[in-house]
């Protein structure tokens, strides 16, 4: 109730104003509502509009680039899925004593117990050991699933035993 009785008494009081204007003056009020009308909506619709236009506008060829990046990465992802993965050849001692003497490393043993392969290495470079196990793992699927590595007082090197498991494939 308030409320309406509120917005009646600005009615009467505008309309009191209004009536004390001459037709000039009325006029020109108008005119100037209109401009501030028409101010207020261009700052606060047309504006942001245009501005987020041109913002869509500048970003839209770098979005349809990276759309065109992802569509082509998920069709090599679908062919690489499609293709069978050549398995690895069985673990063996022969290949694992091959790998090590590609990284310059002789074995005190290598041992093969079913799945597991358990390697001794006696004074050996460290360095050349990381790179021994990234080989094996990279090519034959090997991972380490015990590791005993003893540093040595000689810088880089250490004695170290490993136990290796070649996932089956079934």
């Amino acid at each position: 109730m308030k409320l309406a009785a509120l917005m009646h008494q600005s009615r009467q009081t505008f309309l009191e104003f209004w009536a004390a204007r001459d037709a000039r003056e009325q006029s020109m009020l108008a005119v100037a509502a209109l401009v501030v009308i028409f101010g207020l909506a261009y700052v606060l619709l047309i504006n942001p509009a245009m501005a987020g236009r041109d913002s869509l506008n500048k970003n839209l060829p770098l979005l349809r680039l990276q759309v065109a990046q992802m569509q082509a990465l998920a069709k090599q992802a679908t062919v690489l899925s499609v293709k069978s993965a050549v398995p690895p050849a069985a673990m063996s001692k022969e290949n694992i004593e091959a790998a090590l003497a590609r990284n310059g490393l002789k074995p005190q043993s290598v041992l093969l117990t079913g799945d597991y392969a358990k390697v001794q290495l006696a004074s050996v470079s460290f360095s050349a050991t990381m790179e021994w196990l990234d080989d094996m793992q990279q090519t034959a699927l090997l991972s380490v699933v015990d590791a005993n590595i003893v540093a040595l007082p000689k810088p880089d090197m250490v004695n170290a035993t490993f136990t290796l498991r070649q996932p089956s494939h079934e």
